[in-house]
C-alpha cells in the first residue's frame, strides 16, 4: 500500500490525464467491481440494523456541526468547513474490503454502508445548506453514490439467487478485490497529488487543513474502534467511522463549500491510507 501511494504521487502527471480521458469513470468502475465482489459473500437476509449503526451515524452527523462550531471562531470559515466534510462524509466504499480483510463482520459494515450512504444523501444537503452556499440537493449526492454501492450490492445478490455457484467462485476469490482497491489507490493518489499541486491557496491554510485532517483520521478511526469494542467488533466500528468515502467529500467541497476546503479530505486520503497500511501490518503480523 505505501508503495501504491508513493507510484501514485510520482505518476500523477499522466495519472490525472488518465482519469481525464476517461471522463473520471475509471476509478468509481474499479470501486464498483471490487464491492462486486465482496458483497458476493453477503446474505441479505441477514443484514439487521443494530445498535452500533446508529451511534456511528450520530458521530458522524452530530460530529460535523460540532467540529465547524468548534474549528470556526478559532481558525476561520475554510478550516471549519474541510473540518466539517471530514467528518460528515460517509463511510468508503473500500472500507468494506479493508475490514474484511481485518477480520471484521462483512454483513454488518455492508448493512452500515447502505444505510450511512443513503442517510448521507438525505441529511447532507440540509447541513450544506445550512454551512456552505445552499445549493447541495439529494438527488446530486444520490446520483454519485449509487453507481458504486447501490449498483454492485443488487448485481450481487441477483447473482447469488440465479447463479449462486458462480457468486460462490467470487467470495472464495474475494482477494481480488484488494488488488483492485491498489489500482484505484494508485488512480487516487495520483489525482490527489495533482490536486494539490495545483490549487493556489495560502500554504498556512493549506497545512492547517492537512493537519486538522491528520487529527480527525486518527480521533474518527479511535472513537469507532471504542464504539466496536462496546459492542462486539472493534475492527468494524473503526473502519466504519474512520474510513471515509474521500472523493465524494472532494466532490462536496469543491460543489458546496469554498473550493480550497477541499484540501482537507484530499489529505485525508493520505492519512486513512497510512492507517491501513499500519492496520493490514499489524494483522498480517498477528496471524503469523
Amino acid at each position: 500500500m505505501p508503495v501504491a501511494m508513493v507510484v501514485g504521487a510520482i505518476l500523477c502527471r499522466p495519472l490525472a490525464t488518465l482519469e481525464a480521458w476517461t471522463g473520471g469513470t475509471l476509478t468509481p468502475t474499479l470501486i464498483a467491481a471490487m464491492l462486486f465482489i465482496t458483497f458476493c459473500k453477503v446474505d441479505i437476509r441477514a443484514m439487521r440494523l443494530s445498535t452500533i449503526h446508529i451511534w456511528m451515524l450520530a458521530v458522524q452527523f452530530i460530529g460535523s456541526i460540532a467540529v465547524y462550531h468548534i474549528m470556526e471562531p478559532l481558525f476561520g470559515e475554510i478550516i471549519a468547513e474541510g473540518a466539517l466534510i471530514c467528518v460528515l462524509a460517509p463511510i468508503a466504499m473500500a472500507a468494506v474490503v479493508i475490514g474484511g480483510m481485518l477480520g471484521a463482520n462483512v454483513t454488518t459494515m455492508v448493512t452500515y454502508s447502505l444505510i450511512c450512504n443513503l442517510a448521507t444523501a438525505l441529511i447532507a444537503p440540509l447541513i450544506l445548506h445550512s454551512y456552505g452556499n445552499g445549493t447541495c440537493t439529494f438527488a446530486e449526492i444520490i446520483g454519485r453514490v449509487a453507481p458504486t454501492l447501490l449498483a454492485p450490492f443488487v448485481v450481487a445478490q441477483l447473482l447469488r439467487w440465479i447463479k449462486p455457484k458462480v457468486a460462490e467462485w467470487f467470495s472464495a476469490h474475494s482477494s481480488i478485490s484488494f488488488y483492485l482497491w491498489l489500482v484505484s489507490l494508485i488512480l487516487v493518489l495520483g489525482r490527489t497529488t495533482a490536486f494539490i499541486i495545483d490549487t493556489e491557496a495560502d500554504i498556512i491554510i493549506e497545512i492547517g487543513l492537512a493537519i486538522v485532517a491528520l487529527a480527525l483520521c486518527l480521533t474518527q478511526f479511535s472513537i469507532g474502534r471504542v464504539l466496536g469494542r462496546m459492542l462486539g467488533d472493534t475492527v468494524a466500528g473503526g473502519q466504519s467511522v474512520g474510513q471515509k468515502n474521500t472523493i465524494l467529500a472532494v466532490w462536496m467541497s469543491l460543489n458546496f463549500l469554498n473550493p480550497i476546503a477541499s484540501i482537507a479530505p484530499t489529505a485525508y486520503i493520505i492519512w486513512q491510507n497510512f492507517v491501513n497500511s499500519y492496520q493490514i501490518y499489524r494483522h498480517e503480523r498477528e496471524k503469523r
